[in-house]
């Protein structure tokens, strides 16, 4: 695969690359991806079909924001903005967001003493959860019966405290 590339389809190997054929091509592609990352996209398209297909498989979905009177920007924008893809306007915010720069951090990070923090009891529901291991979202919420809404406050306070990390796919772990 690395000297030669690869190939990876569901269709016999002479079928021609027929426009009916790319939303399940790229079913494939967004379910073997980390994430999705939407370039340039009108708001009615492959991309978006590509995009709404990787949100259900709950994978990571991003766009790049384009000029709202561009045409092939719209898709994007419309995906921004009805939050169904993140926002990035660079490779660092992709390498970010997919924690690939906590790699090199973890490797340079030293032993910290622990703090005691006064956290709501959902909060410290969350931790004692997460201790065992990285959950999802929906984990989470079965594991510490808390309602989804009121989970998402509870994760992003944890977030901004740097007790949590949000990890691909939705899934956090203990920084």
């Amino acid at each position: 695969m690395v000297l030669n590339g690869g190939l990876l389809s569901e269709f016999p190997t002479l079928t021609n690359p027929d426009r009916q054929n790319f939303p399940q091509r790229n079913r494939i592609i967004a379910g073997i991806a980390d994430a999705t990352i939407v370039v340039e996209a009108s708001i009615k398209g492959g991309a978006l079909i590509t995009a709404e297909i990787a949100n259900s498989y709950n994978k990571d979905v991003y766009a790049f924001p384009g000029r709202t009177n561009d045409v092939f920007s719209e898709g994007c924008n419309f995906l921004i903005k009805t939050n169904r893809a993140g926002l990035i306007n660079s490779a660092n915010d992709l390498i970010y967001y997919l924690g690939w720069d906590n790699e090199v951090k973890e490797k340079k990070k030293q032993a910290q003493t622990s703090l005691q923090l006064n956290l709501t009891a959902n909060e410290q529901k969350v931790v004692d959860a997460l201790q065992s291991g990285q959950l999802s979202i929906d984990e989470l919420c079965i594991a510490i019966n808390i309602q989804q809404s009121k989970l998402a406050i509870v994760i992003l306070t944890l977030e901004m405290q740097g007790i949590i990390v949000s990890l691909p796919g939705k899934v956090y772990k203990l920084a």
